[in-house]
């Protein structure tokens, strides 16, 4: 059965460097999708992307 989903969102502030916004900013633009979409597919992709580390010992 299809069942609608609505994610759950939350609001964060967070401080860049100014360069990195302006480089999201262009990308988001030309690939016309929103800042928040491409900030969030970038911190997704990094997070499945990120090397494994071994756990600190006890």
């Amino acid at each position: 059965m299809f069942r609608v989903e609505k994610p759950e969102y939350v609001n964060k502030t967070f401080r860049m460097p100014l360069a990195l916004v302006q480089d999201l900013e262009r990308i988001a633009q030309e690939e016309q999708v929103s800042m928040n979409q491409l900030v969030i597919q970038c911190c997704n992709y990094a997070l499945d992307h990120m090397e494994e580390t071994e756990p600190l010992p006890d």
